[in-house]
């Protein structure tokens, strides 16, 4: 066994949020992966929550931005800096060793970048770590057992969808159809429908409180009041939407998923098909919390469908917790 020391972490770096998890502390850091840099000179100015509160409100010389694109780095310079800022938040100046996870359709490539960003923001040692993987670990689900189990994170950039048995994922899906494409089919739907221009961080605000994976449940959800800027007049406007177009408009990001779903399913053996059976499939991530979609998903697969104890946490648990075992980080480091 590999003891995990109070200074080394899991971090589970996702395009909207990162977590870092430490041993016996448990999650230590919870922020939004977003940087505000100076567009003309380069310089951060400020990382996570008070980043994110500069989304959409910055003059003309500073951007805030998500260097994390679709669960994979798309500024490297900015995630170094970003992962810099949140070690040293969590370790102040020690240098850990560090397990960062990534989405399970990765390149080589995209893997390396990751290790060589943690390296490059201060830690010892940088492994890697599938999504899906320290997902199921984190759930609590027998990862090493010879039973199979089957776990879908659906995170801010990407939805992991993978069969795992005696310590490996047997099949997996990765698609990009996740919480940011909610957002984005939100604030395309109120652009054609009110002609009112959304942010982002409206958008997820709409999903978190009115969003539905189901169009028939979302008739019991009460409307909500948005506010944007009028398209035709230009000043800014005031509007009620209903859960049921929000339902609608999220329609095919939920069937995109459920594809994934059952394409996972429909390659694995029929001992671990019939596993899944009899265990249900888990639900982790952000999108997890999405009303209803647990029920559509169990209706779709005919499955049994349930939600992990701490959806938004697992991930970084698992990271954390995965870095215990030296043969896991024999297998993942690269």
């Amino acid at each position: 066994m590999f003891g995990l020391g109070s200074k080394n972490i899991g971090i589970d770096l996702g395009t909207a949020n990162t977590l870092v998890y430490m041993e016996g502390k448990g999650i230590v850091l919870r922020e939004p992966s977003v940087v505000a840099k100076n567009t003309q000179t380069g310089e951060v100015i400020s990382v996570g929550s008070e980043a994110k509160e500069m989304i959409g409100r910055t003059p003309g010389t500073i951007k805030a931005i998500r260097p994390m694109k679709d669960g994979v780095i798309a500024d490297y310079d900015t995630t170094a800096a970003m992962l810099k800022y949140f070690m040293e938040k969590t370790v102040g100046n020690s240098k850990p060793a560090v397990m960062i996870c990534v989405p399970s359709g990765v390149t080589e490539v995209e893997k390396r970048a990751v290790i060589d960003a943690a390296r490059v923001a201060g830690a010892r040692e940088a492994y890697v770590i599938e999504e899906p993987f320290a997902a199921a670990i984190g759930a609590g689900l027998p990862v090493m057992d010879p039973t199979g189990s089957m776990v879908v994170d659906i995170g801010g950039g990407t939805t992991d969808v993978a069969t795992i048995s005696l310590g490996g994922i047997v099949s997996s899906r990765s698609t990009r159809q996740a919480g940011d494409k909610f957002n984005s089919a939100i604030a395309s739907y109120v652009h054609q429908n009110f002609n009112l221009l959304i942010g982002e961080r409206t958008a997820e605000d709409i999903k978190i409180q009115i969003g539905s994976a189901s169009v028939e449940k979302a008739e019991e959800i009460e409307s909500m009041n948005i506010r944007g800027r009028d398209l035709v007049t230009g000043l800014p406007k005031s509007v009620d939407i209903n859960a049921v177009d929000i339902a609608k408009a999220i329609q095919e990001v939920v069937q995109d998923i459920i594809v994934a779903i059952k394409e996972t399913l429909e390659e694995t053996s029929p001992e671990i098909a019939a596993d899944v059976i009899d265990h249900g499939i888990v639900l982790t991530g952000g999108g997890a919390l999405l009303k209803n979609l647990s029920e559509v998903i169990s209706e779709a697969t005919k499955v049994p469908v349930f939600i992990a104890q701490d959806p938004l946490d697992c991930v970084a648990i698992g990271t954390g917790e995965s870095l215990k075992n030296i043969e896991v980080m024999r297998r993942t480091r690269k």
